[in-house]
């Protein structure tokens, strides 16, 4: 047999063997002094998507605490993607329904949402992350990715906010009066100083979690399928076997991305 097509049956046995989040891929990543710096998407590579669909898995109530932190995807599933994000940004609209379809085909990886509205966005941001807090809160993890679908499908954006005809089908008596409340308020204030402590002012950014080690990475959104399954790759590597270790890369500016 012929060298080549010796090694071409060696890869194929390798490929065979090697779990999928641990196959090497092409790195898009550049290390700078310790941190973890990962190429993002071009603007021009987004789709808008003009519909988005509610959550198709729910998570089990029996499972998984009621939330915050809303959960979608398995809750034990090894790595998490916290997503830190605002319901009138762009750009967070048009990778919704992306990254929605990447959890579904990845099931070691869930999804946290993470509020961030954003100033040029209020109060019309921070008003729709009140009544998606709302929707969960009243009726669970469901609920709320299904409150956040409809809000992407219905918003104008850009600070703009829900047209005022209309109306959230799911606005129970019991939403109506949590949002009278000051519950959902002080959990996306919450969120959104937490995210100011870590640096964090641009949105969509997303944080990868390896719950296995605790090392996380920072990634600038949105980002291309091919680019989250290397940083899982890289999060499940040899090396990441080591103590428990952050790599961070704050986010430059204020605003939604891309940049």
């Amino acid at each position: 047999m012929k060298q080549r097509d010796r090694a071409g049956l060696d890869q194929h046995e390798h490929n065979a063997r090697t779990p999928p989040f641990l196959r090497l891929r092409p790195i898009r990543f550049t290390l700078v002094v310790g941190s973890v710096v990962f190429g993002m998407a071009a603007a021009g590579g987004v789709l808008f998507h003009q519909k988005t669909t509610p959550a198709s898995r729910p998570l089990n109530a029996k499972a998984v605490p009621a939330g915050p932190p809303w959960i979608y995807g398995r809750p034990d599933a090894r790595y998490t993607v916290i997503e830190y994000a605002d319901l009138e940004c762009p750009f967070c609209r048009a990778y919704f329904p992306n990254l929605k379809r990447w959890i579904d085909a990845n099931p070691d990886v869930n999804w946290r949402w993470h509020h961030l509205p954003l100033p040029m966005h209020d109060p019309a941001a921070t008003d729709e992350a009140r009544l998606a807090e709302c929707a969960g809160l009243t009726g669970g993890h469901a609920a709320f990715w299904q409150a956040v679908a409809w809000i992407y499908d219905n918003t104008r954006g850009d600070g703009q906010g829900l047209p005022r005809a209309a109306r959230y089908p799911g606005l129970t008596a019991a939403v109506q009066q949590c949002l009278d409340s000051g519950r959902p308020a002080a959990a996306v204030q919450a969120q959104t100083d937490q995210a100011g402590r870590d640096n964090i002012a641009a949105t969509p950014t997303l944080r990868l979690l390896d719950r296995k080690t605790g090392r996380t990475l920072l990634v600038s959104g949105p980002v291309e399928d091919d680019a989250l399954l290397s940083a899982i790759d890289l999060l499940a590597a040899p090396a990441a076997a080591a103590p428990a270790e952050t790599f961070p890369m704050s986010a430059d500016g204020v605003g939604d991305m891309p940049r």
